[in-house]
């Protein structure tokens, strides 16, 4: 191949390698505008029906594109959740601490920062028990993991088993909090009791007495 034509399929390749990025971009553009969308209609009526028409009236774009990008009614809470909790990481990394009670706290906040569509997205998407699973469950076994490297966790504590626990609880009273049997103190309060108890069950001894301080002095949540 001479290099006159090998120089023209390499220009012609990153022609095609920038015109695909310029697609993927836009799909990610009008993507966001869609869920933006959704967002707003949740806000302005909390109860309302989350159709793919009014939606796509909402974020300026076709129906069907709504259903490319996104995917049927189910499958919005499904991006929603998505959304969430890639919001959630982005804070957790900004904040950048390894406390446990800091990814937990952030969690909560999170939630009660959009109650109207936080809560529509749990009732609504069926497997909203999976919406901490990636996050913030892997920032908080990294937490505990730390923990325990530094010595505040016994050496055989079980980490992954510990995090999983917390994040079950935090389940728990998210639904609660859904459903308003709790308020956001509660809420938060329910959460970091969960994980303080975690933390007291494998703390090493040079720092059980610290970990057990707010036990003994909070009330049952």
């Amino acid at each position: 191949m001479c290099a006159r034509t090998r120089t023209a399929e390499e220009g012609q390749g990153r022609g095609r390698g920038l015109g695909q990025g310029l697609r993927e971009r836009h799909k990610a553009e009008r993507r966001g505008r869609i869920l933006d969308a959704a967002r707003e209609l949740l806000r302005a009526e909390p109860d309302s029906v989350l159709g793919t028409e009014r939606i796509a009236e909402r974020a300026q774009v076709a129906p069907a594109t709504v259903y490319n990008l996104i995917g049927p009614r189910d499958k919005i809470w499904e991006a929603l959740a998505a959304g969430f909790t890639d919001e959630l990481e982005r804070r957790l990394t900004l904040l950048g601490t390894g406390d446990p009670r800091d990814v937990v706290a952030s969690t909560v906040q999170l939630f009660v920062d959009d109650p109207v569509v936080s809560r529509r997205m749990v009732r609504e998407w069926e497997q909203s028990g999976l919406v901490l699973d990636r996050s913030p469950l892997t920032q908080l076994r990294r937490a505990l993991a730390d923990a325990r490297e530094r010595g505040v966790l016994r050496a055989d504590a079980d980490t992954d088993a510990l995090a999983s626990v917390v994040g079950t609880a935090c389940v728990g009273a998210l639904h609660q909090w859904v459903a308003g049997r709790i308020d956001d103190e509660r809420f938060l309060a329910r959460v970091l009791l969960a994980l303080d108890v975690a933390l007291a069950a494998a703390a090493a001894d040079p720092h059980r007495d610290r970990l057990l301080t707010p036990l003994r002095s909070r009330g049952s949540a």
